[in-house]
């Protein structure tokens, strides 16, 4: 149940190289085989860049600093208001059962 199913890859990967069959004479009953032009064997081609490499311009850079600044100070403010609203919550919510108590204390003595 809990063991990993590897997936089989049924197309192979990287370069393939095509397959070439060379006929075979029979000495018993010789054949004749037409002449046919070599088969060009497909060169090694450099490996292409996997990623594109980024260049940043003085402009852009500083682009990408100023909207970083302003997404952490956007998701800071949102962040600190939930805590804050959070907070003010739980105070009130502490002082209503402070009264509550103290009213149903009042309550007994009387």
């Amino acid at each position: 149940m809990l063991r990993p199913k590897i997936p089989t890859n049924p197309l192979p990967t990287g370069i393939v190289s095509p397959l070439v069959i060379e006929p075979t004479v029979i000495e018993q009953r010789p054949q004749q085989i037409p002449a046919t032009p070599p088969v060009p064997v497909p060169t090694a081609l450099a490996p292409a860049q996997s990623r594109p490499t980024v260049q940043l311009t003085p402009g852009a850079l500083l682009t990408v600093i100023g909207g970083g600044t302003a997404v952490v100070l956007v998701v800071g403010t949102v962040l600190v208001s939930m805590l804050l609203a959070v907070a003010v919550t739980a105070a009130s919510v502490a002082i209503c059962a402070l009264v509550i108590r103290s009213l149903m204390a009042s309550n007994n003595h009387r």
